[in-house]
């Protein structure tokens, strides 16, 4: 019996045995969930969707409107080929531009003129507007509820409300030339952001008529110190400034400057600093964050706020301006006329001296863009192309010195013409220092540019941006 009972054990073991060998077929592998490892060496399994058996539906692209559709097609045409598609569309029309710089106005008759070396017959009409300060953000969002706006293109500066006004709602589209891209050494799909005419950079300067040695950029926020800045409320982009001193590069870049400060000069700052430490973390900011916010506060807390540059850089070219300095954009001054009290040589850049230590200024673009309504937006690609693409088309802006365009070989050739490293020379001689731009590589390197980021400015708007706007302004004269 034992014997029996001992053999129908085995075979019921047996037929389980087989009857686990016949499960169904294994799937494919690229159906088995992902194994990925963790920081602590242990699998982590990846689940797949509840219904395997479907095989993943391709992405839908998002259908492009018209005038994007114009320019995917455009960005893969030369300059010429534009022109001619230019001069189809608009020989004999008006074309309205609107931007922050007033150069257009220049820029669109030799537009017009290259235009008419292709089509002798060709003609345009045009008008440029120049809408102060923030306006232009309204009035473009006025004009974008039209069927068929007014503007064909517009120029503006301001990265974060350009991507939060204006790309983000769709208002303005990015063109992407051909051979700008080809220029940079990318194709238009491959490049991610707004397309730049230029960078221009606000920096540094002082009146060098007294003893008084700014030789490090915290001395710019140093006990007493009132520095002259057009006021953020009413220029934005300088606002952008401050943001982006918050991002990790710049933050580092402000500690690194303290810590090269005397012992002395540090104590003063020290109290600032540990006090941002907390609001730094609260914020998300890195490790130097307390440093970048220190800055921002003590700044915001002593900058005589002034309504333009131009008015800034007149105050601190006179000699009775001793030991004053500012923040403000470097081909002011090339307006300088020169007088017994008045002198380019009263102003140092500050920078450009042997040992200064810090941040030299900030570097912001203007950036163009085809409006979503354009009336006009194969000649606006072929304006926005000539502008990016040719040393006649960046004239307007290449010929002072502290604007550089984003195309190097418009850059290159803007040098070799305008030679600005030597703008200082007279007949030959080296007259006035601070007239020799070391230009765009020298200030984003050695020079410690500050250039505007306008992803993270948008990101750090609301909780950075908050945090200004609860700091106490400079009242004094």
């Amino acid at each position: 019996m034992k014997k029996l009972i001992a053999l129908l054990l085995v075979l019921c073991m047996a037929l389980g045995m087989v009857a686990c060998g016949a499960k169904a077929p294994e799937t494919p592998k690229n159906d088995e969930p992902k194994v990925e490892t963790q920081n602590n060496d242990e699998p982590k399994v990846e689940t797949q969707n509840n219904d395997e058996s479907k095989t993943e539906e391709p992405k839908v692209e998002e259908k492009l409107t018209a005038t994007q559709e114009i320019i995917k097609e455009a960005e893969g045409m030369t300059l010429e080929e534009l022109a001619k598609k230019a001069i189809e569309e608009s020989n004999g029309k008006m074309f309205y531009g609107v931007g922050n710089s007033s150069r257009g106005k220049t820029a669109l008759p030799l537009f017009i003129a290259y235009l008419q070396t292709i089509d002798p017959n060709y003609t345009m009409d045009f008008e440029w507007q120049q809408p102060k300060n923030n306006k232009i953000f309204d009035q473009l969002t006025a004009d974008s509820l039209k069927e068929t706006g007014t503007f064909a293109m517009t120029l503006i500066q301001d990265g974060n409300q350009i991507q939060s006004k204006m790309v983000a709602t769709g208002i303005l589209d990015t063109f992407i030339p051909k051979d700008w891209a080809d220029a940079n050494g990318i194709t238009a799909d491959e490049y991610k952001g707004f397309l730049p005419l230029q960078t221009l950079n606000k920096v540094f300067m002082f009146n060098n008529t007294g003893d008084k040695a700014y030789d490090n950029c915290w001395d710019f926020v140093a006990e007493g110190a009132h520095g002259l800045y057009m006021d953020i409320d009413s220029e934005i982009v300088g606002k952008n400034f401050l943001y982006m001193l918050t991002e990790d590069t710049y933050a580092t870049w402000l500690k690194e400057a303290f810590e090269a400060l005397p012992s002395d000069e540090q104590a003063y700052f020290q109290p600032t600093i540990k006090a941002m430490e907390t609001d730094a973390e609260d914020l998300g900011l890195g490790e130097n964050g307390a440093y970048a916010l220190a800055w921002i506060k003590l700044w915001v807390e002593s900058y005589n706020a002034q309504t333009d540059d131009g008015p800034i850089c007149n105050t601190l070219v006179d000699k009775s301006a001793t030991d004053q300095f500012g923040l403000l954009v470097y081909s002011k001054l090339r307006s300088v006329e020169e007088s017994d009290t008045v002198s380019k040589n009263n102003i140092d850049v500050a920078a450009y001296n042997d040992g200064y230590t810090g941040i030299g200024g900030y570097g912001y673009c203007h950036y163009l863009f085809v409006t979503e309504n354009s009336p006009l937006p194969w000649t606006a690609c072929a304006f926005i192309a000539y502008m990016t693409c040719t040393e006649d088309g960046f004239s307007a802006w290449g010929k002072d010195m502290g604007g550089y365009s984003s195309n190097p070989l418009v850059a290159e050739a803007t040098e070799a013409t305008r030679n600005h490293k030597q703008g200082g020379y007279v007949d030959g001689v080296n007259t006035f220092e601070c007239k020799n731009d070391r230009g765009y590589d020298w200030w984003t390197t050695t020079g410690k540019l500050v250039l505007e980021d306008p992803e993270y400015c948008a990101s750090v708007a609301f909780t950075v941006g908050s945090w200004i706007e609860m700091l106490t302004k400079y009242t004094g004269g």
